[in-house]
C-alpha cells in the first residue's frame, strides 16, 4: 500500500520532510541531480540517483529498491520527470513540489559531499 495520495501527485517539502525523516521513514528521499549539483549541497537522508542515468536505464540504488519515493531536484521539472519514469517502471514515486530551492527556502539541512553546509546552485 502506497504511503501517497494518488490524488495529489506532488509532495511539498514540509510533507516530503515528514514522510523521508526520523527513526522509520515511510520514503526515500530521492535526488535526481547531477553530481556537481549533489555534491554542492542535498538533503542530509537522501540517496543520489540522477536523472541522465535513470533514464538511460540505471537501477536504483539499492537503498531506494521497493521504497516509496518522494523525488526532488533543483526546482521540480527533473523529478517530476524521474517520477513519472519511475512509475512507469513500477516504483511508488511522487514528486517534491519546488525541489531542493524550496527545501532550502523552507529552512530545512542542506549538506556538501563531505557533510559541511551546503549550498543549492
Amino acid at each position: 500500500m502506497s504511503p501517497f495520495d494518488r490524488k495529489a501527485p506532488r509532495l511539498s517539502v514540509e510533507e516530503a520532510r515528514t514522510r523521508t525523516g526520523g527513526e522509520q521513514p515511510e520514503a526515500v528521499l530521492l535526488d535526481v541531480r547531477e553530481q556537481p549539483e549533489w555534491k554542492a549541497g542535498h538533503a542530509p537522508n537522501a540517496v543520489h540517483a540522477p536523472l541522465t542515468g535513470l533514464v538511460s536505464g540505471a537501477a536504483l540504488p539499492a537503498a531506494a529498491r521497493g521504497r516509496a519515493l518522494a523525488v526532488i531536484c533543483r526546482s521540480g521539472h527533473r523529478s517530476r520527470q524521474a517520477a513519472k519514469l519511475l512509475a512507469e517502471r513500477g516504483a511508488d514515486a511522487v514528486d517534491v513540489k519546488g525541489g531542493m530551492n524550496a527545501w532550502a527556502a523552507a529552512g530545512h539541512p542542506v549538506v556538501d559531499g563531505r557533510g559541511n553546509s551546503g549550498s543549492i546552485g
